[in-house]
């Protein structure tokens, strides 16, 4: 992956831009990664991606709560990471 400090960034945007349409791009800042530009497209694809992962999870989880095996609501939700928890509730809004 093709990395920009914050100040490249700013001045060769455009070049950000073209690079990003071919892979995602990190931009760094003081020295450390703080956010990563990429196409539409890929962007989207992670998004469906993402959404597959929870929906599975969530077929996966009835299946356990038809068979008897989940007691509560923090059963369905136990092979998510607090990470993708905290973004799937952001998501529903």
């Amino acid at each position: 992956m093709n990395s920009f400090t914050a100040s490249e960034a700013k001045v060769q945007f455009g070049e950000l831009i073209s690079q990003a349409m071919r892979e995602p791009v990190s931009i760094t800042k003081n020295g450390r990664p703080k956010v990563v530009v990429m196409s539409w497209e890929d962007y989207n694809e992670i998004e469906a991606l993402k959404l597959r992962y929870l929906r599975a999870t969530l077929a996966h989880s009835i299946a356990q709560a038809e068979r008897g095996e989940l007691h509560d609501i923090d059963d369905v939700f136990s092979e998510l990471t607090p990470d993708e928890l905290s973004k799937a509730g952001k998501n529903q809004g």
